[in-house]
């Protein structure tokens, strides 16, 4: 599973051009649905292939573009490793894809940007969260929704006799020797004769811990999203005690995460975790409404006006709805926003436009199926400043 992140969306968000290239389809882990999930793939590069090439493109331009795509169908490794979605995206001499914790809607759009939307429960901090396995025996990282649970690899040592041997190899040799015994019955921590057991068993799970808090601090960009740490109940403090993690709940599953089934960890952890992205969500539907009824200016449902309050950085938190587009360009010389009825090579979804750029000023967005969005319009927006039109 790969990690999605704020840099990856500026990255897609800097491509322009007139043949961007973006696809979502949902992937399988495992069984017999997985070995469909190439033929899916090939069938939408042809799709893709064809419309590219009735709006004029050459084929040999068009098979330049599509290649590195298309070597991903013969690619075992690739369709072994999935999550539970692809998203995919090309442009000249562009090309990325991730295998991420959502299960996309089959999607291809060939416009003048990247089509993004599908991305932002994911990009955002609304719905997901991390599970870390705090365990002496193996650190594990999760990164979970309501929905999904995917593991995140962890690039740097996750156990504790890893961690001691390269802090200090004569040490940890010690601990072997027959001047040190080792407290099995509390994760096999060793320790040694002739000091107070307990205080040398906790240095040891501290040092560790420090260890692990400095790889996770490498390792993920953004340190807001909430994370749920599931583990025995006698050394998850000593972990906060290292940890510097910004967002660590109180709350935490107890018990043996090398011995507690996955699917339990992670309804435990959902128990946790929902509350607390259900009262953002219902402030800020709160907050729209309440605006929209006593300080118009603070608040639109208006897409055009959206679109130019998100460019200016004026969007605090927006709601805008999955698996819909509405299509137009905006003239940033005039500061205008252009409606149109269909997709071209030079119009994009403006619906992706203000979400994109609300998260880009650090703007807070809530994608929700239509029937969960407040007010009577397209979108809705809560602004920082009155919106001057």
């Amino acid at each position: 599973m790969d990690i999605l992140n704020p840099t990856d969306l500026k990255s897609l968000i800097s491509q322009q051009g007139k043949w961007c290239i973006s696809l979502y389809m949902p992937t399988h882990r495992v069984g017999r649905e997985q070995q469909q999930d190439p033929v899916r793939l090939k069938n939408l590069l042809a799709k893709a292939e064809t419309n590219l090439i009735a709006n004029g493109l050459r084929r040999p331009k068009v098979q330049k573009l599509m290649q590195p795509a298309e070597e991903l169908l013969a690619d075992k490794n690739f369709w072994q490793h999935q999550s539970d979605g692809l998203a995919m995206f090309l442009a000249n001499e562009f090309f990325v894809n991730y295998c991420l914790p959502a299960s996309f809607k089959e999607l291809l759009l060939i416009t003048k940007n990247f089509h993004i939307k599908p991305l932002f429960p994911l990009l955002n901090r609304v719905g997901k969260f991390y599970i870390l396995f705090v365990s002496l025996n193996n650190i594990r990282l999760f990164q979970g929704t309501a929905d999904t649970i995917s593991e995140i690899a962890l690039k740097f040592p996750t156990r504790m006799e890893q961690v001691l041997w390269a802090d200090d190899p004569q040490r940890y040799l010690n601990l072997h020797s027959g001047s040190m015994s080792t407290n099995e019955g509390r994760g096999g921590v060793a320790i040694f004769h002739g000091h107070d057991p307990e205080d040398e068993e906790k240095k040891n799970i501290l040092r560790f811990f420090q260890s692990i808090n400095q790889g996770l601090n490498d390792l993920l960009e953004d340190k807001n999203l909430p994370m749920i740490l599931a583990g025995v109940d006698h050394i998850l403090p000593i972990f906060r005690e290292a940890c510097t993690y910004d967002n660590v709940l109180e709350d935490s599953v107890s018990g043996n995460p090398d011995k507690e089934n996955l699917k339990d960890i992670h309804e435990r952890a959902c128990q946790i975790a929902t509350p607390i992205f259900e009262e953002n969500q219902k402030k800020a539907f709160e907050k729209f409404e309440q605006l929209k009824g006593q300080q118009r200016s603070l608040a639109t449902s208006d897409l055009q006006a959206a679109v130019k309050a998100a460019k200016f950085g004026q969007v605090e938190t927006m709601f805008v709805p999955l698996d819909e587009q509405k299509w137009g360009r905006y003239d940033a010389s005039n500061n205008n926003v252009i409606l149109e009825s269909k997709p071209g090579p030079e119009s994009e979804d403006l619906l992706d436009l203000a979400a994109a750029e609300t998260i880009l000023n650090s703007g807070e967005v809530f994608a929700v199926p239509r029937e969960q969005l407040p007010g009577d319009g397209d979108l809705a927006a809560i602004l920082r400043f009155a919106l001057e039109v």
